[in-house]
């Protein structure tokens, strides 16, 4: 998307700033607190409807066993309460049109009111999940692949264009030389390119240009260590700073992280460090927060456990089966304290919503087909099973969870969506089998899989739009082609640090590294990073919100921190554009700020709506303007 003259024609601050933080509300929309599907919608309708309107039951027309079914009923308007039927039949007092009929239990008032917050909301649903009959998981195995041909082309592109064929689906156009540049620089190492690598890039008529500038990304292990950390300190919620750290509850993981990264260690291997940790440098994944004072059942440290490994290393959500039997999948309250148990240092009372049961849990392995942990052997006997299981080929479950999520990273969405719901149906079972079994062929090589991918035609393609194609049952989901994705907190503060020339002093991650600059992952969150959406990571976090945010809006509106940032950053600017006499050279200036965030050349008539908006001689608050107005656009905040 260009730079347009309506942007770069408002000169004054304060009205610039207002026009973008009232576009940015529109796009955002209200910030009320959302109800949780899982938790407080799905317990009432089980309650209260499922009897009549789930399964083979359609009473009145009305089945709601997906999403997808309730709103074709008419009975629901996603996004108004006031004008569903659903609603008018829950409160109304005429008992021929009541829902539940009077000789059964109304809904209380606290109940309805849920619902109504749930509809307005747009009606939330948890991908995949269906009140009728579950549809059955994928095998643990992985399955044998037989690629479809044509026989030269690429692996993923023979199954990818084989599914288009099944789905009638056009291969999307091929992403342009700028456009692929930025995108595997940034997916790869983290960073924009600068002025010249994008001049050579472009420059470049060899058709093999790009596979020699994956081979030279992968190469820079430090720029892949530094940008992977922050999915790998997401993912297993290590940070620098917050609850537990004062009073030594918690401990960093970033020294070891940091160096699995850079060696690019295989990934079998780093779990077997995580489960069992070898020495105290891997040993805060399992070890969890030691919340103070008095915390549920549910956020003791045996919990903590079985929660992380589930859902970092299976795409499991235990955190409903760790209070009691779940309402969205199969793991029961047994299931989660059992693989609580096989880290728990003394006997493990069970508790079910934060009441004791009178049961204690024996340590087990939650797929016994593969293997059994022995619940009377000592922790560390029990920890060394439980990683050899969890890390067996035979686990196809655990190869096919971090294949998805490196996909999902690249690609703007998994072949299983949301990735900690592996439970529900990949868009493509043949695909996700094939990369996994390519993972464990490669021997658990994480850089492997990060290279196929991104050497793939359907990666090199243009980003689409997926208006009609994204649905929140994942069932009914169709592929046709990457998706764009915003730029990270990291990666944003990063880009600015390369424009502006303002990067950390210090690094707070305790690692070794052979680099000068710092970059963002390696430091604590500041307010700037927060309000962009780097998560608090007391929780293990997946996935980033995509939307925009109130927050987001104001801050790049107001923050003093990014203005001071952009004013620093225009006053090097003057310095390393001034000519031999005491003039700019602005065409220079303007194209190579284009080259830094865009990975293109500025137009013509890009380049003379910014040359009359600066005047003829930029000044600092030019310049800062100028940079401000870049930094907002969709070209920059999205990598396409």
């Amino acid at each position: 998307m260009k730079v347009c003259n309506s942007w770069l024609s408002i000169r004054a601050a304060a009205m610039r700033r207002a026009v973008f933080i009232v576009a940015m509300l529109v796009l955002a929309g209200p910030n009320a607190s959302a109800v949780d599907f899982s938790h407080d919608v799905v317990p009432v309708l089980r309650q209260h409807c499922a009897d009549c309107h789930t399964g083979d039951e359609a009473e009145g027309g009305f089945n709601f066993n997906s999403r997808s079914l309730a709103l074709e009923s008419g009975v629901i308007e996603a996004g108004s309460a006031d004008e569903s039927i659903l609603v008018e039949r829950l409160v109304t007092d005429d008992p021929d049109m009541r829902m539940p009929p009077p000789d059964r239990p109304g809904l209380s008032a606290s109940e309805i009111r849920v619902l109504i917050d749930w509809i307005d909301q747009g009606v939330a649903w948890q991908a995949g999940f269906q009140f009728g009959e579950a549809k059955p998981e994928l095998p643990l195995r992985l399955k044998s692949v037989s690629l479809p041909g044509p026989s030269g082309d690429h692996p993923i592109d023979q199954l990818v264009g084989r599914y288009f064929q099944q789905h009638e689906v056009r291969w999307p156009e091929a992403a342009d030389d700028s456009t692929l540049l930025r995108r595997t620089m940034l997916d790869w190492v983290g960073r924009l390119p600068s002025p010249q690598e994008t001049t050579d890039y472009l420059a470049d008529t060899s058709p093999q240009k790009h596979t020699r500038l994956i081979q030279r990304l992968a190469d820079d292990r430090v720029g892949y260590a530094d940008h992977w950390l922050t999915f790998w300190n997401d993912l297993l919620r290590n940070d620098y700073e917050g609850t537990g750290f004062i009073t030594k509850g918690r401990t960093q993981i970033s020294g070891w992280l940091y160096q699995a990264l850079l060696e690019n260690r295989p990934y079998d291997q780093m779990v077997r460090q995580l489960i069992n940790p070898p020495d105290d440098s891997s040993a805060g994944f399992i070890n969890g927060i030691k919340w103070r004072g008095e915390v549920s059942a549910g956020q003791s440290l045996p919990i903590q456990f079985s929660q992380s490994v589930s859902q970092a290393l299976l795409g499991i959500n235990m955190k409903c089966a760790s209070c009691h039997d779940s309402f969205i999948d199969r793991w029961t309250l047994s299931d989660a304290y059992s693989l609580a148990a096989v880290y728990a240092d003394k006997p493990l009372a069970m508790y079910r919503c934060d009441k004791p049961t009178g049961a204690v849990a024996s340590a087990a392995w939650i797929y016994p087909e593969l293997g059994q942990v022995d619940s009377q052997a000592d922790r560390g006997a029990r920890l060394r099973r439980l990683a050899g299981l969890m890390t067996a080929e035979s686990n196809g479950r655990f190869s096919r969870t971090i294949v998805n999520r490196l996909w999902a990273q690249l690609m703007g969405r998994g072949l299983i969506h949301p990735t900690d719901a592996m439970q529900t149906p990949p868009w493509d079972h043949d695909l996700l089998d094939y990369l996994a079994s390519d993972f464990v062929r490669r021997g658990y090589n994480l850089q492997g899989t990060l290279r196929l991918i991104t050497t793939s035609r359907i990666y090199r393609c243009r980003t689409v739009i997926d208006s009609g194609s994204v649905d929140d049952e994942g069932d009914t989901f169709v592929f046709r082609g990457p998706v764009a994705k915003r730029l990270t907190a990291e990666q944003f503060v990063d880009a600015i640090g390369t424009i502006t020339g303002q990067t950390p002093k210090k690094a707070d991650a305790r690692v070794q590294r052979d680099a000068d600059r710092v970059r963002a992952s390696l430091v604590k969150a500041d307010s700037l990073q927060r309000s962009l959406g780097r998560p608090n990571r007391d929780q293990i976090v997946t996935s980033r919100p995509s939307d925009v945010t109130t927050l987001e809006a104001l801050t790049l509106a107001n923050d003093p921190m990014l203005a001071q940032r952009l004013r620093q950053g225009a006053r090097r600017l003057v310095d390393q554009y001034r000519g031999p006499s005491v003039d700019i050279d602005a065409e220079r200036l303007i194209d190579d700020v284009y080259l830094t965030c865009f990975a293109r050349h500025a137009t013509s008539r890009e380049r003379q709506v910014v040359l009359d908006s600066l005047g003829d001689q930029p000044t600092v608050d030019g310049l800062a303007d100028f940079l401000w107005a870049v930094i907002v656009q969709p070209e920059f905040w999205y990598v396409r």
